[in-house]
């Protein structure tokens, strides 16, 4: 993937930083794995807002992704494409018996390649294997947490995972924000970082593109009025008028932990992620 600077010609483009889809090989996608993505506004089974701010934006299908990479064929990379739903490319894959699946596409991976899945596999980017048929050190994403039930873990463009130690029935990993943990060695990974690395560096440039992707507008709670949300009202240019930012329902945000502790999942962390 490349980005590109647009000459500021409109004031939309004036700090534009643009995906120029370089990486791209297929412009068309697969018909028999596309499925109606249903639009609800933010709003939950009762009809009520649940997530505020969404709303609009352009139709959109859903391509089915392989998470589980429970195949256990050799497949040819037929081409790389976009996803609307994600920041990765996903890459369309024909096994040999016939049958077509999307995988998340890793850096590296060529149309034209063949990739695999098995405890035999090569140590290759786009391979499936178990964890305990993984060396030690190798980069990992779409990294299971329960044998079988598919990928869960670095699924977002350029993640990846250290594969840094193996013990017993349990493999140690250690994720991107620093965390350590431990995951069964019979849990699936796939070789590789994902690719799309400068996901991270685009910049809209124009409320337009957000509304595209069914955000809308939001508004700060200091220029409301104190009816309609605890950091309102004041003369003039004024604070929030309290140590902690609150939501509109007066819970603490901006900074605050909403993790449950002593979750089941606990007993698995070795190295917490640090704070702040």
């Amino acid at each position: 993937m490349g980005i590109k600077a647009k000459n500021p010609r409109t004031d939309g483009q004036r700090f534009q930083i643009a995906d120029d889809y370089s990486d791209l090989t297929k412009f068309e996608p697969e018909k028999s794995l596309l499925t109606k993505l249903a639009k609800h506004g933010g709003r939950d089974a009762s009809g009520r807002v649940s997530m505020r701010h969404r709303g609009g934006g352009n139709k959109i299908m859903y391509r089915v992704i392989d998470f589980k990479r429970d195949k256990d064929m050799r497949a040819k990379v037929l081409g790389v494409e976009y996803d609307p739903n994600r920041n990765a490319r996903i890459a369309l894959l024909q096994y040999d018996d016939g049958e077509k699946r999307y995988i998340l596409a890793p850096l590296g991976l060529a149309v034209g390649e063949t990739i695999e899945t098995g405890e035999e596999a090569e140590i290759k980017a786009g391979n499936a294997l178990p964890l305990r048929s993984i060396p030690i050190g190798t980069m990992i994403h779409n990294v299971e947490l329960e044998p079988g039930a598919g990928g869960k873990l670095a699924r977002a463009a350029g993640t990846g995972i250290m594969l840094v130690a193996k013990e017993g029935a349990y493999a140690t990993v250690k994720l991107p924000s620093g965390e350590q943990r431990m995951i069964h060695a019979h849990c699936r990974a796939t070789v590789g970082q994902i690719g799309n690395i400068d996901a991270k560096n685009v910049q809209l440039g124009k409320a337009g593109k957000k509304r595209h992707r069914g955000r809308r507008p939001e508004v700060r709670g200091v220029v409301m009025n104190p009816c309609d949300h605890p950091h309102g009202g004041g003369e003039g240019k004024s604070g929030i008028g309290r140590i902690q930012p609150v939501s509109p329902w007066g819970k603490p945000a901006l900074g605050k932990k909403t993790r449950s502790p002593n979750r089941h999942s606990d007993r698995f962390i070795l190295i917490h992620r640090p704070r702040g």
